[in-house]
């Protein structure tokens, strides 16, 4: 299964609102926002997953749909480093997707100069705890508390990557990367 990362375009729109139908665990990935209408991904396309100097936020396409997102977020050339996220629809997930995806963009991250790349994850999302560990973040403690979703509060686990560390074994089929926004498709 080819895995192409490429930024984000107002054409990925019934591409997100799908995922959001199918996805209901995504929900805290939109921040609240409806995107079950195409309308609102489009707009969330454009506010939220930019691809600029401080966040770069790649669609994961699969068989030319966009079926997640991999991000390097709050990059931060002083100290080199950027935040990590990732998530998937439900579809792709269970297949290494995302942990190529995650693998791919690190290497991204890394070639351009960054050194230390970090992510959290909810402590009861164990499917995210593999997708950091095949990625070849290690742990690195528990925040207590820290994300609050509606009335609850959960703990998340840190992990980091350094460019120093040694390279995830490579899993499947290589991951096409482009920084380039890509020409509007034709409906």
């Amino acid at each position: 299964m080819p895995i192409l990362l490429r930024p984000w375009t107002p054409d990925d729109a019934d591409d997100l609102s799908r995922a959001a139908r199918a996805g209901h665990d995504l929900a805290s990935q939109f921040g609240g926002t409806d995107l079950t209408d195409a309308s609102a991904a489009r707009s969330f396309i454009e506010r939220i997953l930019r691809f600029d100097d401080a966040a770069k936020n790649w669609a994961i396409e699969v068989d030319g749909h966009a079926v997640g997102n991999v991000a390097a977020t709050g990059i931060e050339f002083r100290h080199q480093t950027a935040w990590m996220s990732y998530w998937l629809a439900p579809a792709a997930r269970g297949q290494g997707v995302a942990a190529r995806a995650l693998v791919r963009v690190s290497e991204w991250a890394f070639d351009a100069g960054l050194h230390r790349l970090e992510l959290g994850h909810r402590v009861n999302n164990p499917a995210s705890c593999r997708v950091a560990h095949a990625a070849g973040y290690l742990a690195e403690g528990v925040e207590r508390e820290k994300l609050r979703y509606g009335d609850e509060r959960y703990d998340v686990e840190t992990h980091a990557r350094l460019a120093t560390d040694p390279r995830p074994p490579e899993r499947g089929t290589a991951v096409a990367l482009r920084t380039e926004v890509p020409a509007r498709r034709r409906s």
